[in-house]
């Protein structure tokens, strides 16, 4: 048992706050290194994925040197060097509108961007800024990505989640999300292109979202950091396109695009032309958590314009390029792993999206396990569905070179082989079930 007293048998008043504990029980960093406890130091294979959902490790999706060459002329500068204003620097929020804008109809101004450190921060602070009342909740995707559970169970914003649908392209189930608002819901969360399904939402399928959201009487947080990384058939739509229905407030950074996550440096967009968020009091919620929080690096903020508008189209052609191979890929070389199955092929982001069938494998009950498993044995670092509001969901990590991808694949194929149950009939009418570890016997 602890002891809470002092040399002088006194009391100690402080204790850690557990709300960070519950918070960070969700977050999928902690998850990452929980399973990198598991990989086996002596199994002598390298460790692959080591960084899941981050490309820039790879050589084919190295960053442009106009992005590197920005960054190291701001530094130069001198004029980096201070402190910075909380919201950003002016240049760099009308960088930030300016590339936005694109076909909104309601143009957004340099006052309606807030510069964050990364999209993580932009998320936290927006959160923040509705969890003013303690009945709140919020609705998040089912998959979705995990920092907005972590930062929410921190505010202490009740959380509702509604479905996507992979029989209708991971289109939302709008009849669940309404079902699971009532008078006390704030807001919905939208992540498109969406993480980690891969898909792209349609014109009118967003509509509809904006329309519910009207209906509903909440803002619509938008999820934009991979609308740099779509490389199928369907374009990218800005939510910002539907503010007049409801309001939006965009949420998005560099990283995914550019290939920069470390540059940590992100944007809030308030696409408000009604001004419901400035009358409800959001803007300056936001504006003041602003002030109670890190300003981002003032020498990436004043490189944000020239990243913005000076990167060369050629630079996405390429990384698109590259995506569309390692999706084609490793979509083929998952036929050779039946546990595998993948109901829809990406249309963005970095990932492979699929579904595990446990029932084709011995002694491996679940997503978690198969994962824990996975890294243990060969070295392989996949995300469990259940990290991501999903039983029996795996997201595997294809932003990499091919030979590396050759290799990851392999190594779940060895596994799989490993673990696959065989079904064999014996003489005595049982059936037996077996892998190459192990077998059992049961009844036919």
């Amino acid at each position: 048992m602890a002891n809470n007293g002092n040399a002088n048998g006194n009391v100690w008043q402080f204790k850690g706050n557990t709300a960070t504990s519950d918070a960070a029980a969700v977050a999928l960093r902690k998850l990452v290194f929980k399973m990198f406890r598991n990989y086996n130091l002596n199994s002598g294979k390298p460790i692959l994925a080591p960084s899941p959902g981050d490309p820039s490790a790879s050589p084919s999706f190295r960053t442009c040197p106009v992005a590197e060459e920005a960054v190291a002329a701001a530094a130069r500068s001198g004029m980096a060097n201070s402190y910075a204003p909380s919201p950003g620097i002016l240049k760099a929020r009308r960088a930030v509108a300016d590339y936005l804008n694109g076909e909104l109809p309601a143009k957004l101004k340099e006052e309606d961007v807030y510069i964050t450190g990364g999209c993580n921060q932009a998320i936290e602070i927006v959160i923040d800024s509705l969890a003013g009342n303690s009945l709140a909740n919020i609705l998040l995707p089912r998959p979705g990505y995990p920092h907005y559970d972590a930062r929410a169970l921190y505010s202490c914003l009740e959380i509702r989640k509604y479905d996507l649908l992979p029989q209708k392209d991971w289109e939302i189930d709008l009849d669940g999300l309404e079902a699971a608002a009532d008078e006390n819901t704030v807001a919905m969360v939208l992540i498109n292109p969406n993480n980690p399904c891969g898909n792209v939402y349609s014109y009118d399928h967003l509509n509809k979202v904006a329309e519910m959201a009207r209906k509903l009487g909440i803002v619509v947080i938008s999820d934009e950091v991979y609308k740099h990384v779509v490389y199928g058939d369907r374009p990218f739509i800005p939510m910002g396109i539907f503010a007049s229905i409801a309001p939006v407030i965009t949420l998005g950074s560099i990283s995914k695009g550019w290939v920069v996550p470390g540059w940590r440096i992100g944007w809030i967009a308030m696409n408000d032309p009604n001004s419901i968020l400035k009358s409800t009091g959001v803007i300056q919620a936001i504006e003041d958590c602003l002030e109670l929080t890190p300003q981002p690096s003032l020498i990436l903020q004043e490189a944000l314009p020239d990243i913005l508008e000076k990167t060369p189209k050629e630079f996405f052609d390429k990384k698109i390029k590259a995506m569309r191979h390692s999706v084609e890929f490793s979509c083929e070389r998952l036929k050779d792993i039946p546990c595998l199955f993948c109901p829809k092929k990406p249309e963005s982001c970095s990932y492979l999206w699929v579904k595990l069938d446990t029932s084709m494998l011995v002694n491996i009950k679940n997503d978690f396990e198969f994962c824990m498993k996975l890294v243990s044995e060969e070295s392989v670092l996949l995300i469990p569905g259940v990290a991501l509001g999903a039983d029996n969901w795996v997201r595997i990590s294809i932003g990499t070179d091919a030979s590396v991808l050759d290799e990851i694949f392999d190594r779940i194929k060895t596994f799989y082989d490993r673990h696959a149950i065989r079904k064999l009939p014996n003489s005595m009418g049982l059936l037996q079930i077996y892998n190459d570890q192990e077998m059992e016997i049961c009844f036919s």
